[in-house]
């Protein structure tokens, strides 16, 4: 991991706290993409989520949630590794419920 990538990971982990935590280990879990399969490290979803962390307030639903995990997948990769948007259904329905209950 880089330097700058280490820092931007510790200013997300200072400002979303348990819930950086807790979705990143959710993503790790679920390796909607696979790459953690086959052997990618263990913080390979780190950037997408944070980036996903900022837009959960957009969401009003778990259906958002993963409309807006799809769109950065696809941004981070490409529309082909990315997959279909079925894909990030579980993960996306894990991070409403996390969201909801650490936002009260």
């Amino acid at each position: 991991m880089t330097e700058g990538r280490r820092k931007r990971q510790k200013a997300l982990k200072a400002t979303h706290g348990r819930l950086y935590s807790e979705v990143s280990g959710l993503f790790r879990e679920d390796d909607p993409i696979g790459l953690i399969r086959i052997g990618a490290p263990d913080d390979e979803y780190d950037v997408e989520v944070s980036t996903i962390l900022p837009r959960l307030r957009e969401a009003q639903s778990a259906a958002e949630v993963q409309k807006i995990v799809h769109e950065e997948f696809v941004r981070w990769f490409d529309p082909d590794t990315a997959g279909p948007i079925t894909r990030y259904a579980k993960v996306a329905e894990k991070t409403w419920e996390v969201w909801l209950a650490l936002k009260a």
